[in-house]
């Protein structure tokens, strides 16, 4: 995988459990407010970590962290991802997936061979708004398998949205949490923009 950063203890990414995050490089969308443009535009990507680091740190910490954060980036882009998650629960780590949803086929393999024990899906917008916060075009019909997929999946899982008050307003919110009938599964994030040069924000998709 294309590792492009590790956090060695969280208490907060993973809820009531101890973890360390993996970040990967990589990403399909192009949202506005992204927290890691590091892991998402190429010409600020950082020389990738070895997986052979991050296998040797998670055996030093083999009883004294829950479990391992897989995220992006966009994580299911990675054509290895699977092979590293068997990798991490063999070791005895729980798995958390964070995920934009865009790939159900990804997410639908994990959820059935019991790789993931908890996945956390960014909801970007109302349907017909998320090309417009993604800045680009998405795949809806996609998005709407994902959702399906994690309500009827069994594990944890928490929907959750970055309020763009630059896109949305308090009725997209509102059309959300109608949508998904989630009640406690769904959190709104606050949104603290980045800002890119427009050299990097104008960018075509390079993964």
């Amino acid at each position: 995988m294309r590792i492009g950063g590790l956090q060695k203890i969280s208490f907060i990414d993973y809820p009531q459990k101890t973890a360390a995050i993996i970040f990967t490089q990589g990403c399909n969308f192009r949202c506005g407010y992204c927290h890691n443009p590091e892991l998402i535009y190429p010409q600020l990507y950082q020389i990738p970590i070895f997986e052979e680091e991050i296998f040797a740190f998670l055996e030093t910490r083999k009883g004294k962290l829950d479990g391992v954060v897989i995220t992006g980036g966009e994580p299911t882009l990675q054509p290895d991802l699977i092979d590293f998650i068997r990798k991490v629960k063999a070791m005895g780590f729980l798995v958390k997936l964070d995920s934009n949803g865009s790939n159900p086929d990804v997410l639908k393999k994990v959820i059935d061979e019991k790789l993931v024990d908890y996945i956390a899906m960014d909801i970007k917008a109302p349907l017909d708004k998320y090309n417009l916060v993604c800045g680009v075009s998405v795949n809806i019909e996609n998005i709407k398998k994902s959702i399906d997929l994690i309500k009827n999946s069994g594990i944890e899982f928490q929907f959750r949205t970055t309020y763009d008050k630059t896109k949305l307003v308090d009725n997209d919110i509102q059309t959300m949490t109608d949508f998904l009938d989630v009640n406690t599964h769904y959190k709104i994030q606050q949104c603290n923009p980045v800002n890119l040069p427009e050299t990097v924000k104008n960018q075509q998709l390079v993964n």
